[in-house]
């Protein structure tokens, strides 16, 4: 089974961090949100992974190839136009093969076994609060019937979450063209969700799977949120002596810990130095050092360096932000 992945996106609304890195490789719980999204396509029977890059595309490629031992082509999409775009460009790699799509700026927990067991075409949905944020699916006796980009008057509450498997994904790649071919586009883009809706009108049966949790990493506030949920799910690496830990935590072996409160909700990556301070809610990325300061509700991005007294702060890679009190 052949996964695409695409990751091409800014990430606008995870400034300042995604200035420097693609927003598929900030951390949470522990883990980049791409390394949470291949784990599980791993667990399902993944054997070659398609991921479509662009921005900073090349530190996507270079955590991939270090990562993961598996065969791997990348496909780059040069202008953002969409995920039906993005996908038709894979064609030469993907088609009329066992096929998976899963969008790489959230996290999905669900039985990824188990989707093939479902029927040869399923689309992952969830129940949400606001069904005009998302493709929604309309669905009688078991099989979606219809499909619509953010409607202003949805019929269901059913949110496509951004994973789709085919058995074959031949039809796939012909609705993407015929997508394109005819300028069909929604919100300014050509959406996969029109060529799923032109696969259901040529007789194409998708089944529904309601997944487990679906876990937005698109801005701060719900990556914070995000990070709570992973971490209440995995197991703490957290013991530092000299400190007082507040499960949950995820702190990395590598990263030193000294005279300090941390947690609970806190992932501390690689190589960070934390000393004299008190970190709540947090996500603390790689190679950064905090001293003498209470952090709460925070992101802080690779290589930056705090010194002072309680702030609620982000600040991106290789940053410094000094807080010391004048006396």
């Amino acid at each position: 089974m052949k996964a695409v992945i695409p990751v091409a996106g800014i990430g606008k609304r995870l400034r300042p961090h995604t200035y420097a890195a693609p927003k598929a490789l900030i951390s949470v719980a522990g883990r980049p949100i791409l390394g949470h999204i291949i784990d599980n396509l791993l667990d399902m029977g993944v054997t070659e992974l398609i991921p479509i890059i662009g921005y900073k595309g090349e530190m996507i490629r270079e955590y991939i190839m270090n990562e993961y031992d598996l065969p791997v082509n990348f496909v780059v999409q040069e202008e953002p136009k969409g995920i039906a775009h993005a996908v038709n460009l894979t064609r030469k790699y993907a088609d009329n093969s066992e096929l998976i799509i899963i969008l790489g700026d959230t996290i999905i927990e669900a039985d990824f076994s188990s989707i093939p067991l479902e029927g040869d075409y399923v689309l992952g949905v969830r129940e949400v609060a606001d069904p005009t944020r998302f493709g929604i699916a309309e669905i009688s006796d078991g099989i979606i019937t219809r499909i619509e980009e953010k409607p202003e008057r949805p019929k269901s509450n059913l949110a496509i979450v951004g994973l789709y498997y085919f058995k074959d994904s031949t039809r796939l790649f012909s609705a993407c063209e015929n997508v394109i071919e005819k300028d069909i586009k929604t919100k300014g883009e050509y959406q996969i969700t029109d060529a799923l809706a032109l696969m259901i009108k040529e007789g194409i049966k998708f089944k529904p799977y309601q997944i487990d949790g679906w876990y937005d990493c698109g801005k701060i506030e719900t990556l914070l949120d995000t990070n709570r949920t992973l971490l209440n799910k995995c197991e703490s690496k957290s013991a530092r002596e000299g400190s007082i830990i507040i499960p949950p935590c995820w702190i990395d072996e590598s990263s030193s810990i000294e005279r300090s409160i941390i947690g609970p909700y806190v992932s501390i990556s690689a190589d960070c130095r934390i000393n004299n301070s008190i970190v709540e809610n947090s996500i603390v990325n790689s190679g950064s050092s905090i001293q003498d300061i209470v952090l709460t509700d925070s992101v802080i991005g690779s290589m930056a360096e705090i010194i002072g007294n309680k702030k609620s702060v982000n600040i991106g890679n290789n940053s410094a932000l000094h807080l010391r009190s004048e006396g």
